[in-house]
């Protein structure tokens, strides 16, 4: 393999495959941080060169973590001769094709291994991110139907800061009342203790029972939490993690792929009692971030987006109901601006997408990083034009037990509207039989009362 290039009488040799990769990275602090980055642009269109002159077979051969991800990887995904003879340029042309997404469909859409698709990325601009992306559908079932076309789904999320069962269901009905919901109806405990997550799974399941909405529920605690919330009785529909792309990253957050093959299992058997709730066949949903290699000290050498390419295929090897990249969450030290939260939410989505997983966002970013609300919905309409499956549903769009910025009910009805999307289709034609719902600008809130009362068990 050649990692040598010379542009305008400048020669720039790279040691190896990880580091043309970190250096062909747009901009991001997170690999500054670790000290991998390009130094300066000059050194990164010379990187992205001797990118798009590799072959496809060179990439998936090498191995750029030795560990457990990798072996997963290995294990789950085989890319066919006719894309390991390409190279990373020819790729990105054929991507680009018209017809590529039904040949996608068809063959590649869970072969394509995770480091492929971060390396293509790198050598992709804005609009060919939204573009490939958006030709690309993966659809889900659990409840209800998400990815198909024309929708965008949301998930609502009424965090409390005391884990107040009342306050989650009060929230849960607004985002209910302004045709939110469709994704799942997902709480980030404060807590993270089996009764609290029992009482918050038993009182979401109620919301849902009683006013008969076709939608998921989730407790975001960790997984063992979750496992032990549901052998204790209480109903679990989604079953969540965050996971990284390395053995050591995922250690951090204290699974493995055992434990969470395990937890899988187990759930697969809870859904097997109450088959007639759930139609779909899709029950896990995950969460992933660029930088979460880094912070846990866990990075390899590797730069952010092809972890977060790894940490996708971890999810997409469970079968996942929904995907959810948290782009700016994580902070300033590995996401320092607008510019590259924006950046980072179009590359998480399309190296999903192109690996065939149903990928979402949570376009958010903390208060001190260099971002806005306008940036916010900049990427938020980029993402719901690229086909992203579903969105954040936070109240105000700020949330007040995790403290950053996110989208918020209003942000995501108007990108429904000005895209022409709606929610899932059985989400629809539940909301269609609602007294209280009159369309996307006139809600009638006073019967939407009676059902709040009932749901908390209040005379």
């Amino acid at each position: 393999m050649r990692f040598r290039t010379t542009l305008r009488g400048e020669t720039f040799t790279f040691r190896d495959l990880r580091d043309v990769f970190a250096k062909a990275n747009e901009e991001k602090s997170g690999d500054q941080l670790a000290g991998i980055s390009a130094r300066n642009e000059k050194e990164r269109v010379a990187a992205k060169v001797v990118l798009a002159d590799q072959s496809v077979a060179d990439v998936v051969d090498y191995c750029f973590v030795d560990d457990d991800v990798s072996a997963l990887i290995a294990e789950t995904r085989r890319m066919p001769g006719s894309l390991r003879a390409l190279t990373f340029g020819e790729l990105r042309d054929y991507v680009l094709e018209p017809n590529f997404p039904t040949t996608w469909d068809r063959e590649f859409r869970h072969v394509v291994t995770p480091e492929v698709a971060a390396g293509l990325a790198k050598i992709m601009g804005t609009k060919d991110l939204v573009l490939a992306a958006s030709r690309l559908r993966v659809v889900t079932t659990c409840r209800n139907t998400q990815g198909a076309d024309g929708t965008l789904g949301v998930r609502v999320q009424p965090n409390h800061p005391t884990d107040d069962v009342h306050g989650v269901v009060l929230s849960a009905i607004d985002g209910l009342r302004h045709g939110c919901g469709d994704a799942m109806l997902g709480v980030n405990p404060a807590n993270d203790d089996v009764g609290s997550v029992v009482r918050l799974l038993r009182g979401l399941h109620d919301l849902i029972e009683h006013v008969a909405v076709p939608t998921q529920s989730c407790v975001l605690s960790h997984v063992t939490t979750q496992i032990a919330s549901l052998r204790r009785g209480a109903p679990v529909d989604l079953l969540f993690q965050s996971v990284a792309g390395t053995q050591g990253a995922n250690a951090s957050f204290g699974v493995t792929l055992e434990l969470l093959r395990e937890a899988r299992e187990e759930v697969a058997a809870h859904h097997a009692t109450r088959r007639d709730e759930f139609p779909g066949e899709h029950f896990m949903y995950f969460e992933t971030g660029q930088g979460t290699a880094l912070s846990a000290e866990a990075h390899e050498g590797v730069d952010q987006l092809t972890l977060e390419a790894r940490a996708q295929a971890v999810a997409g090897a469970f079968d996942p109901f929904l995907v959810n990249t948290v782009v700016g969450f994580i902070g300033p030290e590995y996401l320092a601006t607008a510019r590259q939260i924006t950046r980072a939410g179009l590359e998480d989505h399309f190296v999903g997408k192109l690996q065939g997983i149903p990928m979402g966002a949570d376009v958010c970013y903390t208060n001190h990083v260099d971002a806005d609300q306008n940036s916010n919905d900049e990427l938020m309409l980029l993402l719901a034009t690229a086909g992203c499956n579903f969105l954040m549903g936070v109240p105000a769009a700020d949330d007040v037990m995790l403290h950053y910025q996110s989208t918020s009910f209003q942000d995501v009805t108007a990108t429904r509207e000005i895209l022409r999307r709606g929610p899932a289709p059985e989400f629809s034609t539940w909301l269609e039989s609602q007294e209280w719902w009159r369309g996307p600008h006139t809600r009638s809130p006073r019967p939407l009362v009676g059902e709040l009362r009932r749901a908390l068990g209040a005379p």
